[in-house]
């Protein structure tokens, strides 16, 4: 199972922090919207920063149920109440990708909200990872 990162140049310089699309073969993983709360769902903190981090790190570990590790991830959405706090964060989300998915970067969206489910939540993250065919899974 391999991942093939798609930068047309035609879309001009390549960008930071993601890909325009991603194209692999092998078993879909759908991972559905993980906030910043933590075993006891209750908030971890009422910051951004720390949820975006609490919600990598829950993204990570479904991950890691299924047998899959961040290279697996083919799209990530993140879902923000304030796009300015995001924008005002994005040193400490960029040090958070990085300690708990690496320097892997799949095809991404960044989308403001009016609103998230749980009161407080102030970004919701969601994947899709491909992992191996079972044929092709890891010794």
């Amino acid at each position: 199972m391999a991942l093939e990162f798609l930068n047309p140049e035609s879309l001009g310089p390549r960008p930071r922090g993601y890909s325009n699309g991603v194209l692999g073969t092998g078993r879909i993983l759908c991972i559905a919207g993980q906030i910043g709360w933590d075993e006891q769902e209750r908030l971890v903190s009422g910051e951004l920063a720390p949820q975006f981090r609490r919600a990598l790190w829950n993204l990570r570990e479904v991950l890691r149920a299924a047998g899959g590790d961040p290279s697996m991830l083919a799209r990530v959405t993140i879902y923000v109440v304030d796009k300015r706090q995001y924008l005002a964060a994005t040193k400490q989300v960029g040090e958070a990708w990085r300690e708990i998915l690496g320097k892997h970067f799949p095809a991404m969206s960044l989308v403001q909200v009016a609103d998230l489910l749980e009161e407080g939540a102030l970004v919701e993250v969601e994947a899709t990872a491909i992992l191996p065919l079972a044929s092709e899974q890891r010794s």
